[in-house]
């Protein structure tokens, strides 16, 4: 069998709200009466706490890392700061995912100060083909790549030990796009490439000739490149929900199965009741393990 990989990841989508509309957009949980539990500070506080007790000896000598995910955290800019602090004060490493269209350069160096790694969905670069995704807000407007990339460029230079990763979707709208220059100008050290998955609606989907053809098109960066196609992506990712459950896809179906609140079962107990592979995740993050998988 593979070894564990170095470092366990836990992803918190904080937050469904968003100020795009992706068409794609798996952001959508079953929601009981109760809010968001990053409003409630003690309530943070306590789940972060519980997972990091759990799962801190998981990873050896390395701590896990805490994902910030959405939604978009950024709707959250007045709680987010004092989250990463926190988190960090806790043990955790600390990255976050966010669609970029609200950070310019004071914000995103302010963030780069907390975070080892930060994530930006970029889908296109034509507004177009923006537009037709969804990655538009209510004003019509969509993501200033330059804006971005000088932001990008300060916060390198403020802070020059964190790392940038790219996501794109591949989806209908951009399957035959050119990404290219867009991801050679931002430099990321890691562009993860991933279909469409339809957790929540079809809308969007690219048959498996599409999204190898949007692979196939990208070779050149494929020192950076890591593709998930949808059996990758099932069932190798720790997920936690905006109310603080554990939550994974469900298999063959739409929607999400979901544990128990991690604050009233405890992380291990939650944690046991949801599917999870150990290997697929490892797959995602260190070859030697994919390579055994293949020969196993």
């Amino acid at each position: 069998m593979p070894s564990a990989p170095a470092q366990t990841v836990l992803n918190w989508h904080v937050t469904e709200a968003c100020n795009y509309r992706c068409g794609y957009c798996y952001a959508h949980w079953e929601r009981p009466s109760k809010t968001e539990l990053i409003r409630d500070a003690a309530a943070t506080r306590a789940l972060l706490a519980e997972l990091y007790m759990h799962f801190a000896g998981r990873s050896g000598a390395r701590p896990p890392r805490l994902n910030i995910a959405g939604g978009e955290p950024l709707l959250h800019q007045g709680r987010l700061l004092p989250l990463l602090k926190l988190a960090r004060a806790i043990g955790f490493e600390v990255s976050m995912i966010s669609n970029a269209s609200l950070l310019d350069a004071p914000m995103l160096t302010a963030l780069t100060g907390e975070l080892s790694m930060l994530g930006l969905s970029l889908d296109a670069a034509r507004p177009e083909v923006l537009a037709q995704i969804g990655r538009v807000d209510r004003h019509g407007r969509t993501l200033d790549l330059d804006r971005l990339a000088e932001a990008v460029a300060q916060a390198r230079q403020a802070h020059p030990h964190w790392t940038l990763k790219l996501n794109t979707v591949v989806c209908a709208p951009n399957w035959q796009d050119d990404l290219g220059d867009l991801v050679r100008r931002l430099a990321p050290s890691r562009w993860k490439v991933l279909r469409a998955l339809p957790v929540v609606s079809q809308a969007l989907e690219v048959s498996d000739a599409q999204f190898q053809a949007f692979v196939e098109r990208h070779r050149a960066l494929s020192s950076v490149m890591v593709v998930e196609d949808h059996a990758d992506m099932q069932g190798s990712y720790i997920m936690i929900d905006p109310l603080g459950r554990f939550f994974q896809n469900r298999p063959g179906a739409f929607g999400y199965d979901y544990s128990p609140p991690i604050l009233e079962a405890g992380a291990g107990a939650a944690f046991a009741q949801i599917g999870w592979s150990a290997l697929k995740f490892a797959r995602r993050y260190t070859p030697a393990a994919a390579a055994a998988e293949v020969c196993a």
